[in-house]
């Protein structure tokens, strides 16, 4: 039995990234200003979503994403996303996720860090998804900091 090659699906690439940035822009929408934000989730006690500006420049700002809840435990946080904005672009694109980064969209398997074919699609996928929960369920947490 022969394994079809996985194929770098550009266009949907492209499409997921062009939505997180559109997303990410209603979030987060003073990120040239501001450090951080952060948004609680309704319907859940101390679950906050922390939007962090690691580095900015002409073109480009580079957050972190990390979701925060007291009470939980390390090892059931989700991971934290290292997200870089192309303003020029309207593009928002996940460079490292959990210490992993600078991995191509196309991936041979297996591999000895054991990342999937479309490992750098997953990790623009998940973004939108939680991006996407952010907007239906978050509000601003500003005024309730984390213990």
């Amino acid at each position: 039995m022969r394994r079809t090659r996985y194929k770098v699906n550009l266009k949907g690439f492209m499409a997921d990234c062009e939505a997180n940035y559109c997303r990410l822009a209603k979030l987060f929408p003073d990120m040239a200003a501001q450090d951080e934000r952060r948004l609680g989730i309704s319907g859940r006690d101390q679950l906050e979503v922390v939007f962090a500006v690691r580095e900015r420049s002409a073109h480009t700002t580079v957050l972190t994403l990390r979701q925060r809840e007291s009470g939980r435990p390390w090892w059931l946080n989700l991971p934290v996303l290292v997200v870089r904005i192309y303003h020029d672009a309207l593009l928002a694109e996940v460079v490292a996720c959990e210490g992993e980064r600078n991995i191509w969209p196309r991936q041979s398997y297996p591999n000895r860090r054991m990342l999937q074919p479309d490992e750098k699609a997953q990790w623009n996928r998940f973004l939108g998804e939680w991006l996407a929960a952010c907007l239906a369920l978050g509000f601003v947490a500003a005024d309730c900091p984390m213990p």
